[in-house]
């Protein structure tokens, strides 16, 4: 899912990063607002409610939602940054840096709801505000590597680009339609498995309270394992093919 560039993505690379990144928006997003009464996926509503607080002049509230959506655009630079800065030591390393800093980031969210969180309007705030940055991380994250083809945080701009790829199936010549309808099984996919990740954060977390977030960084850590475990595996098969390959010689 993360060692392939965008040029060399397959259907099943793109399919395999929006199901799971799709379903840990969806759950995050849920759970954080059933937890703290806010969206921690997406920012289009906290546009609106900035724009209503300025017209109130809420001044704390104006500097709240300007520095929520701030750490969201923080997190989206960050995992390109990241991501052009590892690439000459490999597409891999590249790409799971920024989902590593979101594991730990969404852990340290777990480990403090679950056992410190006392309902402050400030410790609300600031939860907040760290989940709309890993969730910033994520989705420049998989834009970039699938060339803007996933973005799985939000929804708006995935049924505008389902309707508008429906029309040109629709309207496809023969050596066309193959492609779009790639593109629809891609934004299909993510819009699935968000709302499976939306039902299943509601429901475990009235069940499980904050120890749903030590199942989110689980489904991540996943994505990791996936393509380190093939890596190492080729690694492996590699040498015992060419154990002494870059061997010096010994004359005996």
């Amino acid at each position: 899912m993360l060692r392939k560039a965008k040029e060399e993505r397959t259907l099943k690379d793109n399919l395999m990063l929006a199901s799971s990144t799709a379903f840990v928006a969806g759950m995050t997003n849920v759970a954080g607002v059933i937890a703290f009464l806010s969206f921690t996926s997406n920012i289009t509503g906290h546009v609106a409610m900035l724009a209503r607080k300025i017209v109130n002049k809420e001044h704390h509230d104006i500097l709240v939602y300007t520095l929520w959506l701030l750490l969201f655009l923080l997190g989206a630079f960050t995992a390109n940054f990241i991501t052009k800065a590892y690439s000459n030591r490999g597409s891999y390393r590249a790409h799971a840096v920024p989902i590593f800093i979101e594991v730990i980031i969404l852990f340290v969210v777990a480990v403090y709801g679950h056992n410190y969180y006392t309902e402050t309007q400030l410790e609300r705030e600031l939860i907040i505000g760290t989940m709309l940055f890993s969730m910033g991380l994520q989705n420049g994250l998989v834009s970039t590597i699938s060339g803007g083809l996933v973005k799985t945080t939000h929804l708006t701009g995935l049924f505008t680009d389902l309707g508008g790829e429906l029309s040109e199936y629709l309207h496809a010549a023969k050596g066309q339609a193959g492609a779009i309808k790639q593109k629809l099984m891609i934004r299909l996919t993510i819009l699935c498995f968000y709302l499976i990740g939306g039902i299943l954060g509601g429901y475990f977390f009235e069940r499980y309270d904050f120890r749903i977030f030590y199942f989110i960084p689980f489904i991540l850590l996943t994505i990791l394992y996936y393509d380190i475990s093939a890596v190492l595996f080729h690694k492996f098969t590699k040498f015992l093919v060419y154990p002494f390959k870059n061997k010096p010689s010994v004359n005996v």
